[in-house]
């Protein structure tokens, strides 16, 4: 059709990871077809039209000025008329120029207060854009030249989405006027009509694409003739509608839909699984530039458009675009512990300012995150697009490098660790993504939530992403569904093989340690700041029979199927206790090792131990403290074993995160059992108090008192405070600042410096009206 056409274009840029795919920048412009046919003759138009590689226009303007998407408002159109036709001969009807039906505007009715924002649960969006969710009606009002008739007169719609809208594809829609709307197709009908306004309720499938629509509004005579043309100054952006049983997002839980698509904060897990932390992370999917950022990644993605009905490759391709590693998204992974040409990844507290950021620069990756920056990232895109979405954390998280579905460690001879084959890690804690949506694509029951995971671990079809991988089907073992269903389960429910080499260079399976993997999955509660266990939605209990069939149902279509043939006897058992909330940075940290015989006999065996700083990926920094511990057991005795680290021993060798391995490997002198144990553990860091001071009045300046102890008997050298107000606007570093939004808000701060990190602290405060 004749009028102004959004398009999108693309151009190559050189890449930031070498062997990586070129990077792509995305354009979207603004090309006026009708004035360039208005310009030339027919067949030459024609010409060009059809192939404008070959038959360039000399005058043509380059567009190449829009780097960022914008809802940008054009100039309201004139509406666009057909050419004069030959005067009618022979008593033929005439139609006059004042008969002629025509838009002379289109009111979206996009009001955050108005109607269609309302009841689309879009209103927390900012700006007065029109943002609807798909598999709903809208309405919109049309202003014509004169009263409309369905005797004499015709009227349709058309939305347009991606550089080249296709009826075929779902992104050309012609919307045509109806007597009554029926579900699941495109429809509009005139529910109101008062002098030259009518106004119009449209009804969108819950299958539509998702993304940017142009509107464009034809009327013409019931012949087909008198054609004109209007287009919207405004876009439309539709979403994924989880309050729409017909999309396949739909999640049947009001208060599941308020904490998992509206909740703008959050809370993500990390520490150990004896000592879990937690902080709240910012998502922000409301904030103003945050939509058009998660629009301008789609189409950074070079997705095409005909793709983004479907939620599964949304998820998809959003997993790979949220890392930077080749496909220059959005956030570079750092675990190097420098981070002098960026921000460290402990100091973010929330998405706002990276996606900004990134959109802002036009698509440069912003430096630097780590899982869960990736995961609140990823959180506040699925939920900014529509699809229910939280942030979760697997304790003692696996990282299988060799699609075994088992955690390996090697041994020489002598029961030492031989480093550069033990590849396989296990991160004390791995923060990912679970979305909810249906899975068509799956066999029944597979529905529900899915696991996604942004960080940069390993490839899965050339590229670095993961998932979604169906929850159930992890639980079940069934780890040839997709997508990466084999990695997730590995990372939860993969047992730890020990492997000893043998004199001719051959390996045994020595010991098998069923429970060392996937402990305490953690998300935040709906409706409260309280921690959910969901490891029983992940993985049946440990030690049952149906957890059993599961690791062994997974294993079989791993690279080691034959590693549960030969099941091992055990009479002694060993294993590491913290009291209470654990040992603190500055301190020393003191656990204790129980050791039991199970048999009516004596037993005797030595435990060597060995600590290694670690980060918290499961990557060691190097051994600090080695030790050996002869034990006698008599028939059915437990001993405590006291084990200290002193302050002294670990204060110049901390990591990120200050975690460590204690590994603890032995054998029983009368049976020959293997014992073997690797328990992580991190020192606790204080938190930051904060305590407001005064009443929070929307517009009004106040303040707030932030304390923090030092813990180290050392002074901290290059602090910096971070503070950020979740709905509390203009926070500075003086800790004064004016509330915008009334209502209960939250204020975070956090503080990070060489020696200290993952300090932070948050406040509620409840801001009123003026």
């Amino acid at each position: 059709m004749p009028g102004e056409r959004l398009t999108v274009r693309t151009t190559s840029e050189i890449g930031r990871f070498p062997g990586a795919a070129p990077p792509t920048r995305v354009e979207l412009t603004i090309q006026n077809e009708g004035e360039k046919k208005r310009e030339e003759g027919g067949c030459l138009w024609w010409l060009r039209k059809m192939c404008p590689c070959c038959c360039k226009h000399p005058n043509a303007t380059s567009y190449d000025v829009t780097d960022k998407v914008e809802f940008t408002k054009l100039p309201t159109p004139a509406a666009i008329v057909d050419p004069p036709k030959p005067k009618p001969e022979n008593g033929e009807a005439k139609e006059t120029d004042e008969g002629k039906l025509s838009v002379c505007s289109v009111d979206l009715l996009s009001s955050k207060a108005g109607q269609n924002r309302q009841e689309h649960h879009t209103d927390l969006y900012h700006g007065d854009e029109l943002i609807l969710r798909r598999g709903q009606t809208f309405q919109i009002e049309v202003e014509l030249n004169r009263p409309f008739s369905t005797d004499t007169d015709k009227l349709y719609l058309e939305l347009k989405t991606g550089s080249l809208p296709l009826v075929s594809k779902g992104t050309h829609v012609i919307i045509p006027l109806v007597k009554h709307l029926e579900d699941e197709r495109w429809e509009a009908k005139i529910v109101e009509q008062n002098g030259n306004k009518i106004k119009l309720s449209i009804n969108s499938p819950a299958n539509a694409v998702i993304g940017l629509y142009e509107l464009t509004v034809t009327t013409s005579s019931l012949k087909g003739d008198a054609t004109t043309t209007y287009t919207s100054s405004k876009n439309i952006v539709m979403l994924f509608n989880p309050w729409c049983e017909e999309d396949s997002v739909f999640l049947d839980n009001e208060e599941e839909r308020k904490e998992y698509v509206l909740n703008d904060t959050g809370r993500i897990y990390y520490g150990t699984e004896k000592q879990i932390g937690a902080r709240t992370w910012n998502f922000g999917q409301f904030h103003e530039g945050i939509l058009e950022a998660c629009l301008f990644i789609m189409e950074k993605s070079e997705m095409p458009p005909s793709g983004r009905g479907d939620p599964v490759n949304v998820v998809r391709v959003i997993s790979a675009m949220i890392n930077a590693q080749d496909d220059y998204g959005v956030l570079v992974g750092n675990w190097s512990g420098d981070y002098s040409d960026g921000v460290s990844p402990t100091a973010w507290s929330s998405s706002v300012e990276i996606l900004r950021k990134y959109h802002s620069t036009n698509g440069t990756p912003v430096s630097y995150g780590q899982c869960w920056v990736f995961s609140g990232i990823t959180t506040t895109v699925l939920r900014c697009l529509g699809i229910p979405s939280r942030s979760v954390t697997n304790f003692q998280s696996a990282h299988d490098t060799d699609v075994s579905l088992t955690t390996d460690v090697y041994l020489n001879e002598n029961l030492e660790p031989i480093d550069y084959l033990n590849r396989d890690s296990v991160w004390n804690f791995h923060v990912w993504n679970d979305c909810w949506m249906a899975r068509p694509d799956l066999p029944p029951g597979n529905g529900g939530w899915q696991a996604v995971d942004a960080t940069p671990q390993e490839t899965s079809q050339g590229t670095f992403r993961c998932g979604p991988a169906s929850v159930n089907a992890i639980r079940s073992g069934h780890v040839y569904l997709k997508h990466d269903t084999p990695f997730v389960f590995a990372e939860v429910n993969s047992d730890k093989i020990y492997w000893q080499r043998n004199l001719d260079g051959t390996f045994k399976q020595i010991y098998s340690e069923k429970k060392a993997v996937g402990h305490c999955i953690s998300t935040k509660a709906v409706g409260s700041d309280k921690r959910a266990d969901i490891t029983s939605l992940y993985k049946h209990e440990e030690g049952t029979e149906e957890e059993r069939i599961a690791v062994e149902t997974a294993s079989r279509y791993g690279s080691k199927p034959d590693v549960y043939s030969t099941p091992v006897a055990e009479d002694v058992s060993v294993e590491v206790k913290v009291d209470g909330e654990g040992p603190r940075v500055g301190a020393d940290a003191q656990l204790k090792i129980l050791v039991k015989n199970l048999s009516s006999q004596p037993r005797q065996a030595t435990i060597h131990s060995q600590v290694a700083v670690m980060y918290y990926t499961g990557v060691l920094k190097g051994t600090i403290k080695k030790e050996q511990m002869p034990v006698e057991l008599s028939p059915n005795e437990e001993k405590t074993i006291d084990w200290v680290l002193t302050y002294q021993q670990y204060q110049s060798q901390l990591v990120d995160q200050a975690a460590f391995m204690l590994t603890l490997c032995g054998r029983v002198t009368e049976t020959k059992q293997v014992l073997a144990n690797q328990t992580t553990f991190r020192l606790r860091t204080p938190d930051i108090t904060i305590t407001p001071i005064g009443d929070a009045v929307v517009g009004k300046e106040m303040a707030a008192k932030i304390t923090f102890t030092n813990p180290l008997p050392s002074t901290l050298k290059g602090v910096v405070f971070r503070v950020e107000g979740l709905g509390l606007q203009e926070v500075t570093l003086t800790e004064h600042f004016i509330p915008s939004q009334p209502g209960p808000r939250k204020l975070v701060a956090s503080l990070d410096c060489e020696q200290l990190s993952q300090v932070h602290g948050v406040a509620d405060i409840v801001v009123l009206e003026q």
